[in-house]
Protein backbone atom coordinates (compact mmCIF):
# COMPACT_ATOMS: atom_id res chain seq x y z
CA UNK A 1 0.00 0.00 0.00
CA UNK A 2 1.35 3.46 -0.54
CA UNK A 3 0.97 6.47 -2.69
CA UNK A 4 1.76 5.75 -6.40
CA UNK A 5 2.09 8.45 -9.56
CA UNK A 6 1.39 7.25 -12.63
CA UNK A 7 2.83 8.77 -16.29
CA UNK A 8 2.99 12.25 -14.41
CA UNK A 9 3.70 15.12 -17.19
CA UNK A 10 4.21 18.62 -15.30
CA UNK A 11 6.07 21.83 -15.60
CA UNK A 12 6.06 25.42 -15.97
CA UNK A 13 3.30 27.29 -18.51
CA UNK A 14 3.64 25.34 -21.64
CA UNK A 15 6.90 24.51 -20.70
CA UNK A 16 7.25 20.58 -19.75
CA UNK A 17 9.65 19.73 -17.12
CA UNK A 18 8.58 16.00 -16.14
CA UNK A 19 8.23 13.51 -18.49
CA UNK A 20 6.23 10.73 -17.70
CA UNK A 21 7.43 9.70 -14.49
CA UNK A 22 5.89 6.80 -12.42
CA UNK A 23 6.89 6.07 -9.16
CA UNK A 24 5.77 4.18 -6.10
CA UNK A 25 5.92 6.08 -2.21
CA UNK A 26 5.19 2.57 -0.04
CA UNK A 27 3.82 2.83 3.01
CA UNK A 28 6.51 1.95 5.91
CA UNK A 29 9.19 3.14 4.12
CA UNK A 30 10.97 6.45 3.35
CA UNK A 31 11.45 7.25 -0.30
CA UNK A 32 14.13 9.99 -1.23
CA UNK A 33 13.79 11.79 -4.86
CA UNK A 34 17.44 12.56 -5.88
CA UNK A 35 18.88 14.48 -8.97
CA UNK A 36 20.87 17.39 -10.57
CA UNK A 37 19.50 20.78 -10.12
CA UNK A 38 16.50 21.51 -12.66
CA UNK A 39 15.97 17.29 -13.40
CA UNK A 40 12.32 18.23 -11.99
CA UNK A 41 12.57 16.71 -8.74
CA UNK A 42 10.34 19.32 -6.96
CA UNK A 43 7.90 20.13 -10.14
CA UNK A 44 7.14 16.61 -9.53
CA UNK A 45 5.29 17.32 -6.04
CA UNK A 46 4.38 20.26 -6.75
CA UNK A 47 2.34 19.59 -9.77
CA UNK A 48 0.09 17.59 -7.54
CA UNK A 49 -0.41 20.43 -5.34
CA UNK A 50 -1.18 23.29 -7.75
CA UNK A 51 2.18 24.93 -7.44
CA UNK A 52 3.39 23.55 -11.21
CA UNK A 53 0.68 22.82 -14.10
CA UNK A 54 -0.45 18.89 -14.22
CA UNK A 55 -0.69 18.25 -17.89
CA UNK A 56 -1.76 14.59 -17.38
CA UNK A 57 -1.01 11.49 -14.98
CA UNK A 58 -2.70 9.58 -12.46
CA UNK A 59 -2.39 9.51 -8.48
CA UNK A 60 -3.44 6.84 -6.82
CA UNK A 61 -3.59 6.30 -2.84
CA UNK A 62 -3.87 2.68 -1.32
CA UNK A 63 -5.08 1.43 -4.47
CA UNK A 64 -7.75 3.98 -5.01
CA UNK A 65 -7.61 6.58 -7.55
CA UNK A 66 -7.61 10.20 -6.40
CA UNK A 67 -9.74 12.32 -9.31
CA UNK A 68 -9.22 15.09 -10.20
CA UNK A 69 -5.98 15.75 -8.68
CA UNK A 70 -6.07 18.99 -6.66
CA UNK A 71 -4.54 19.66 -3.54
CA UNK A 72 -7.82 19.86 -1.15
CA UNK A 73 -8.57 16.35 -2.40
CA UNK A 74 -4.94 14.97 -1.74
CA UNK A 75 -4.76 16.85 2.27
CA UNK A 76 -8.98 15.34 2.55
CA UNK A 77 -7.33 11.96 1.81
CA UNK A 78 -4.03 12.36 4.18
CA UNK A 79 -1.67 13.41 1.24
CA UNK A 80 0.17 16.29 3.28
CA UNK A 81 3.33 18.46 1.17
CA UNK A 82 5.58 20.40 2.86
CA UNK A 83 7.52 22.95 0.45
CA UNK A 84 10.81 24.42 1.08
CA UNK A 85 10.07 28.04 0.73
CA UNK A 86 6.39 29.96 1.78
CA UNK A 87 5.93 26.75 4.13
CA UNK A 88 4.81 28.35 7.43
CA UNK A 89 1.96 31.52 7.67
CA UNK A 90 4.72 34.68 9.24
CA UNK A 91 1.34 36.80 10.64
CA UNK A 92 0.96 33.85 13.16
CA UNK A 93 1.76 31.91 15.49
CA UNK A 94 3.75 29.15 16.16
CA UNK A 95 0.35 27.64 17.66
CA UNK A 96 -1.97 28.83 15.74
CA UNK A 97 0.33 27.53 12.40
CA UNK A 98 0.36 23.98 14.02
CA UNK A 99 -3.26 24.21 14.53
CA UNK A 100 -3.89 24.76 10.87
CA UNK A 101 -2.40 21.10 10.58
CA UNK A 102 -5.95 20.32 12.21
CA UNK A 103 -8.43 21.77 9.90
CA UNK A 104 -9.18 19.48 7.70
CA UNK A 105 -7.31 16.01 9.63
CA UNK A 106 -6.77 15.60 13.09
CA UNK A 107 -5.24 12.83 15.14
CA UNK A 108 -1.60 14.05 16.08
CA UNK A 109 -1.04 15.60 19.54
CA UNK A 110 1.45 18.51 20.32
CA UNK A 111 3.47 16.08 22.50
CA UNK A 112 4.08 13.75 19.43
CA UNK A 113 5.15 17.06 17.56
CA UNK A 114 7.41 17.96 20.22
CA UNK A 115 9.16 14.82 20.95
CA UNK A 116 10.83 15.71 17.48
CA UNK A 117 11.03 19.61 17.71
CA UNK A 118 11.35 20.13 21.80
CA UNK A 119 12.73 23.51 21.02
CA UNK A 120 8.65 24.42 19.71
CA UNK A 121 7.23 24.47 23.08
CA UNK A 122 9.08 27.36 24.19
CA UNK A 123 8.20 29.56 21.41
CA UNK A 124 4.53 28.49 20.37
CA UNK A 125 3.75 32.40 21.38
CA UNK A 126 6.26 33.76 18.95
CA UNK A 127 5.31 35.13 15.75
CA UNK A 128 6.31 32.57 13.03
CA UNK A 129 7.54 35.28 10.84
CA UNK A 130 10.19 36.22 13.55
CA UNK A 131 11.86 33.06 13.50
CA UNK A 132 14.95 31.68 11.63
CA UNK A 133 14.49 29.19 8.61
CA UNK A 134 15.26 26.27 10.32
CA UNK A 135 12.70 26.75 12.73
CA UNK A 136 10.33 27.67 10.46
CA UNK A 137 11.17 24.17 8.79
CA UNK A 138 10.31 22.45 12.07
CA UNK A 139 6.92 24.73 12.10
CA UNK A 140 5.88 23.51 8.51
CA UNK A 141 6.57 19.76 9.40
CA UNK A 142 5.03 20.14 12.73
CA UNK A 143 1.93 21.33 11.27
CA UNK A 144 1.88 18.58 8.96
CA UNK A 145 2.05 16.09 11.23
CA UNK A 146 -0.66 17.61 13.19
CA UNK A 147 -3.10 16.36 10.49
CA UNK A 148 -2.09 13.10 10.56
CA UNK A 149 -1.48 12.40 7.18
CA UNK A 150 -1.17 8.88 5.46
CA UNK A 151 1.48 10.15 3.01
CA UNK A 152 3.94 12.78 3.99
CA UNK A 153 5.96 14.90 1.14
CA UNK A 154 8.42 16.97 2.16
CA UNK A 155 10.83 19.15 0.00
CA UNK A 156 13.97 19.75 1.36
CA UNK A 157 12.91 18.94 4.56
CA UNK A 158 16.19 19.26 6.50
CA UNK A 159 17.18 22.80 4.74
CA UNK A 160 18.76 25.48 7.48
CA UNK A 161 18.88 22.61 10.12
CA UNK A 162 21.86 22.32 11.77
CA UNK A 163 23.93 18.55 10.79
CA UNK A 164 22.28 17.27 14.51
CA UNK A 165 18.78 18.21 13.64
CA UNK A 166 18.69 17.08 10.36
CA UNK A 167 20.13 13.83 11.66
CA UNK A 168 17.30 13.64 14.01
CA UNK A 169 14.37 14.63 11.42
CA UNK A 170 15.62 11.53 9.43
CA UNK A 171 15.88 9.31 12.31
CA UNK A 172 11.97 10.85 12.87
CA UNK A 173 10.88 10.02 9.73
CA UNK A 174 12.09 6.35 9.92
CA UNK A 175 10.11 6.53 13.12
CA UNK A 176 7.55 7.69 11.58
CA UNK A 177 7.48 5.05 8.32
CA UNK A 178 8.10 2.09 10.57
CA UNK A 179 4.39 2.88 12.13
CA UNK A 180 3.24 2.42 8.45
CA UNK A 181 3.07 6.56 7.16
CA UNK A 182 3.70 6.66 3.54
CA UNK A 183 7.03 9.51 3.66
CA UNK A 184 8.72 11.36 0.27
CA UNK A 185 11.63 13.33 1.00
CA UNK A 186 13.22 16.05 -2.03
CA UNK A 187 16.42 15.79 -1.10
CA UNK A 188 19.40 18.47 -2.37
CA UNK A 189 21.74 16.22 0.00
CA UNK A 190 22.49 13.02 -1.71
CA UNK A 191 24.45 11.45 0.45
CA UNK A 192 21.92 11.64 3.65
CA UNK A 193 19.91 10.84 1.12
CA UNK A 194 21.87 7.48 0.56
CA UNK A 195 22.48 7.29 3.87
CA UNK A 196 18.96 7.53 5.44
CA UNK A 197 16.26 6.76 3.02
CA UNK A 198 14.99 2.96 2.38
CA UNK A 199 14.16 3.42 -1.49
CA UNK A 200 15.56 5.89 -4.26
CA UNK A 201 14.22 7.67 -7.48
CA UNK A 202 17.16 9.49 -9.62
CA UNK A 203 15.63 11.78 -11.67
CA UNK A 204 17.87 13.62 -14.83
CA UNK A 205 16.52 15.86 -17.25
CA UNK A 206 12.70 15.05 -16.21
CA UNK A 207 12.44 11.28 -16.08
CA UNK A 208 13.18 8.72 -13.62
CA UNK A 209 17.16 7.45 -14.53
CA UNK A 210 17.33 5.25 -11.85
CA UNK A 211 15.79 3.65 -8.74
CA UNK A 212 16.09 0.96 -6.21
CA UNK A 213 17.01 0.62 -2.37
CA UNK A 214 19.06 3.20 -1.54
CA UNK A 215 21.98 0.86 -0.08
CA UNK A 216 21.96 -0.45 -4.17
CA UNK A 217 21.58 3.21 -5.71
CA UNK A 218 24.65 4.01 -4.06
CA UNK A 219 27.15 1.53 -5.76
CA UNK A 220 25.82 2.82 -8.90
CA UNK A 221 28.86 4.07 -11.29
CA UNK A 222 27.04 6.51 -13.09
CA UNK A 223 25.54 8.23 -10.11
CA UNK A 224 28.68 8.16 -7.77
CA UNK A 225 30.37 9.78 -11.05
CA UNK A 226 27.62 12.43 -10.48
CA UNK A 227 27.53 13.17 -7.18
CA UNK A 228 29.69 11.54 -5.38
CA UNK A 229 32.71 11.77 -7.17
CA UNK A 230 34.70 8.73 -9.11
CA UNK A 231 35.36 7.40 -5.99
CA UNK A 232 32.03 7.19 -4.33
CA UNK A 233 33.37 9.05 -1.07
CA UNK A 234 33.14 12.87 -1.57
CA UNK A 235 30.31 14.78 0.17
CA UNK A 236 28.18 16.48 -1.95
CA UNK A 237 27.60 20.28 -1.71
CA UNK A 238 24.30 21.33 -1.99
CA UNK A 239 25.60 23.36 -5.02
CA UNK A 240 25.96 20.27 -6.98
CA UNK A 241 22.20 19.47 -6.63
CA UNK A 242 19.02 21.28 -6.29
CA UNK A 243 15.63 21.42 -7.03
Amino acid sequence: MGLELHEIRAGYGSQHIVFDVSARFESGRVTAIIGPNGAGKSTLIKALFGQANLFSGRVSLDGRSLEPINPRALVQAGVVYVPQLLNIFPGLSVRENLEIGTYVRSGTTYEKVFSLFPDLQGILGRPAGKLSGGQRNMVAVGRALMSNPAALLLDEATAGLSPLLAHQVWEYLADLAREGLTVCVVEQNVTAALEHADYVYLLTSGRVQLEGPAAEVAKNSELQAMFLGSTGTETTTASQVGV
